[in-house]
């Protein structure tokens, strides 16, 4: 006897490198049916990036071996940097029509996702993924209003799959019980990034060489937007600290910081700036680094730091970083460090140019610690809830 396969509605913005990946291997796994609902529009394809200051289009495939289906945008102003910047009539109608068991959706902040989570709340399950933490609050009013907001939200979500840490305690604080809280880590493609051979790193020898970085130094990477979110300032800070030293910094990426820091850098020999490298460069690029860095004043997470770690690298992190709890391990894989301290990290730099041994030894590690944070687990994490509610019968079909 044949029996259908339990239908998993998706709701997301657009197409993303981190979660593309993983909706074809839910496709591929054939454990559940997926449908993924689109709501920016098609115009989300090739988009202009204010946080790189250019048109961005991925290298990577994003729309293969899975089913999907862009959702007529009508705003004004589609985007997702708002609220009204997603509004779909037609999404729940669709959903509907094609006979959801069950809907995830990804982030509440826009029209349409809001609006689904609490029409289908009581009718089928509402999952939700999002990576908010309280890492960077502010107190007030505002808040507080907020807060009351927000538990009104989560009201209508029966799981929410969280990436980490500091993500569950977000959740709980907004309202969740332990027993709708489903561990789904932040992940991308690692086996895409930890090449078998020895072909990114000749290419990384290569550019290094290129790039008039020695034998002997110590280069440190970051990949990222220039802006002020990711606190390049840090960085050229941190290279004038370290000017005579055998420690070259890397910069890679575009934003609308970038003229700024450039010209606060012109003294700095020891900075490297290099232009926003596409998806299938990228795991050259980290081997650029003996180290990756993420000086952040405030990231939900942080995915080039899994990218790094895939790499094979050593990583440090600010402690406003969402990732830096559950991704480092403080003189085993890289450092936390506060970005009122400078000086603190830049003794362990040193540290690690007197023993350089202990670089590679961070990396093997890094390699290591990455491997739980794999799109295999979230996929699983995605089938298990969805098992779960249908043999509790909390729910029925």
């Amino acid at each position: 006897m044949l029996f259908e396969l339990l239908r998993l509605a998706i709701i997301t913005t657009h197409p993303i490198q981190y979660n593309a990946p993983m909706f074809k291997l839910l496709a591929e796994r054939g454990k559940i049916e997926v449908m993924v609902f689109y709501t920016w529009g098609e115009s989300a394809i090739n988009k202009y990036d204010p946080g790189f200051d250019k048109m961005i289009e991925w290298d990577v495939p994003l729309l293969k071996g899975y089913s999907f289906c862009f959702v007529k945008n009508v705003s004004a102003n589609p985007g997702s940097n708002s609220f009204m910047g997603i509004d779909n009539p037609t999404l729940i109608k669709e959903i509907s029509n094609w006979k959801a068991d069950a809907v995830l959706v990804y982030g509440w902040c826009f029209k349409s996702h809001l609006k689904a989570i609490r029409y289908f709340h009581k009718k089928i399950p509402v999952i939700f993924r999002g990576d908010s933490t309280t890492l960077n609050e502010k107190k007030g009013l505002k808040k507080i209003a907020r807060s009351l907001f927000l538990k009104w939200v989560y009201n209508h979500v029966d799981y929410a799959l969280y990436v980490g840490v500091h993500n569950k305690s977000y959740f709980k604080k907004q309202g969740l019980k332990e027993d709708q809280l489903v561990l789904a880590p932040h992940a991308i493609d690692n086996s895409r990034f930890a090449h078998p051979d020895d072909e990114y790193n000749e290419a990384a020898r290569k550019w290094r060489y290129e790039l008039g970085v020695k034998e002997h130094e110590l280069s440190i990477l970051f990949a990222g937007k220039i802006e002020e979110v990711k606190n390049p300032a840090y960085l050229v800070a941190l290279a004038k600290k370290m000017q005579g030293l055998p420690i070259k910094i890397i910069m890679v990426g575009n934003g609308h910081l970038e003229h700024e820091i450039k010209a606060s850098s012109a003294d700095c020999s020891n900075i490297i700036f290099l232009d926003f490298q596409n998806q299938r460069n990228m795991p050259v690029v980290y081997r650029l680094g003996d180290l990756f860095i993420l000086p952040s004043k405030s990231e939900t997470w942080g995915l080039g730091v899994n990218e790094a770690m895939a790499c094979g690298k050593g990583v440090l992190v600010s402690d406003r970083c969402g990732c830096a709890t559950d991704l480092v391990i403080n003189d085993q894989n890289g450092y936390v460090f506060s970005i009122e301290r400078t000086n603190d990290l830049l003794s362990k730099i040193k540290d690690l140019l007197v023993h350089k041994e202990r670089v590679k030894i961070m990396g093997l590690a890094s390699s290591k610690k990455v491997e739980d944070f794999s799109f295999l687990n979230t996929a699983r994490a995605i089938e298990m809830t969805i098992k779960t509610i249908f043999t509790s019968n909390a729910h029925t079909k």
